[in-house]
């Protein structure tokens, strides 16, 4: 399997989730071993993808420096995991990436429309070698060895529309598209209306995320999954992962992760040699890995 980019740029506009202010995303392709690199068009700063460009994971997972920063990158990063995107230049005039309707499906439209372009040099991806955990309460974060890559998100409100839900993904381009990508952010419309006069969530609306009082869900269409609030979970749990800048192979489970726990394992995992391998897929003696991503 090779690494890969996309065969085009293309360019979408949304309304950032923060600011509620239009935000334009260009994507672009980009050579063999680039890896992935965000850019503030705004200002003329490039932010390469890695935990050691986290600089905040309170609300959503952030990269960036003393220069500026790009906000909730995690719902686009689920889809480039999702189509195994290797090389790619995100360029946005503003400082957080656009929420689109609050899940990752308009991010895999995106990508369809670019196409997919497979170069010279083998695809790379991190193979966990070592079981590691991080954990606050009884909150936790875990990736495993494994021969495949799947996801296991447990989470636990107490909401009488939410409860206790989960959701178990043995990953695949289609089945994530299928099964990951429609499920969107959620938020608590007692929450919101303090975050909004904090000036946060200012474009958090029913058109982007599911909205929650005390008893029931306010969009008018509802729910798209049964257990959409753990799907999501799933789809944000991919995203964090690809921080890392690559696909990973093992196992993760969480029960109510969070983007910090999710970062705090992504450092965990590269911090130490004997926690991963970097390998060419190509050399993995499993094969189904490869053709997930068909």
């Amino acid at each position: 399997m090779q690494q890969r980019t996309i065969k085009k740029p293309v360019e979408v506009v949304g309304i950032g989730l923060h600011k509620g202010e239009p935000i334009r995303l260009r994507l672009e392709p980009l050579g063999a071993n680039a890896g992935i690199v965000f850019y503030r068009e705004d200002l003329a700063l490039s932010i390469p993808l890695s935990p050691d460009s986290v600089i905040d994971t309170r609300m959503a997972t952030v990269i960036g420096n003393e220069k500026g920063f790009i906000s909730t990158i995690e719902h686009f990063l689920s889809a480039v995991y999702a189509y195994g995107i290797d090389n790619l230049r995100v360029v946005v005039n503003g400082n957080e990436m656009p929420v689109m309707d609050g899940s990752a499906i308009s991010f895999c439209l995106l990508l369809d429309e670019a196409g997919i372009e497979e170069l010279t040099e083998s695809k790379k991806i991190i193979r966990v070698t070592k079981e590691i955990e991080v954990k606050e309460g009884e909150k936790f974060v875990r990736l495993s060895p494994a021969d495949h890559a799947s996801f296991d998100f447990r989470i636990k409100f107490d909401h009488p529309v939410i409860g206790e839900q989960s959701q178990r993904f043995v990953f695949g381009t289609h089945s994530f598209i299928d099964e990951i990508a429609r499920a969107r952010t959620f938020g608590f419309a007692k929450d919101i209306q303090y975050l909004q006069s904090q000036n946060l969530a200012l474009g958090a609306s029913l058109q982007n995320a599911i909205g929650l009082d005390d008893h029931k869900v306010l969009n008018p269409e509802g729910l798209r999954f049964e257990n959409e609030f753990a799907r999501h979970k799933v789809l944000d749990a991919m995203g964090d992962m690809m921080v890392s800048g690559h696909n990973i192979l093992g196992y993760y489970e969480s029960f109510a992760g969070s983007h910090n726990l999710n970062y705090q394992l992504t450092s965990k995992l590269l911090s130490d040699s004997r926690n991963y391998e970097l390998v060419a897929v190509k050399s993995l003696q499993s094969r189904a890995f490869a053709k997930s991503f068909a």
